[in-house]
């Protein structure tokens, strides 16, 4: 260690100093809880084909943000850094616009009716499209604004699909409605 001999009696002095010391607890700390990750729903096939509002020209920003009128600060704060757990999954992956819009409705129904106070919807990045554009990032930022059960959502943190994927806070007023 220090360049110093080991003596064997200082170790031997130690350890008959230190057997009745016993360990100090503290209870006060919650122990390390594994995250779990969400299950993706398997929703079925809807065959209703819902028509299209006229679409905006927004231009999508790489961070989604959307919050609604008295959201706490602290409330929207944690749904940026990740400490709400995602319930729930929908990965729209491969969908084409006519078919992103009824899954994501019915996976928000589907999510409200389960009580679920937060869900994660991966929406990707756009690099597959024709356009190489985020077009379902930009419909799903449209669509999750016209929802009354949507209180809040932002770009998830990068561990949990970054740009690819928002976190939607859902309310607890519609809860168990059919």
């Amino acid at each position: 260690m220090s360049g110093r001999k080991d003596n064997g009696d200082d170790d031997a002095a130690f350890r008959a100093a230190m057997e009745d010391v016993e360990p100090i607890h503290d209870d006060r700390l919650a122990p390390y809880r594994q995250r779990r990750r969400p299950e993706p729903l398997n929703l079925p096939g809807g065959d209703e084909q819902e028509r299209e509002p006229a679409d905006l020209a927004i231009d999508t920003p790489e961070f989604l943000e959307f919050r609604r009128p008295g959201i706490q600060h602290r409330v929207f704060r944690d749904l940026q850094r990740g400490v709400f757990e995602a319930e729930a999954t929908l990965d729209l992956h491969g969908f084409r616009v006519h078919e992103a819009r009824p899954a994501l409705g019915r996976f928000l129904d589907h999510s409200i009716v389960a009580g679920h106070r937060c869900v994660r919807i991966i929406h990707g990045k756009g690099r597959g499209s024709a356009v190489q554009q985020p077009v379902l990032k930009q419909k799903a930022n449209q669509w999750l604004r016209q929802r009354d059960e949507v209180l809040a959502f932002v770009t998830a943190p990068r561990w949990d699909g970054g740009t690819g994927a928002v976190y939607v806070l859902l309310s607890g007023k519609y809860r168990g409605r059919d």
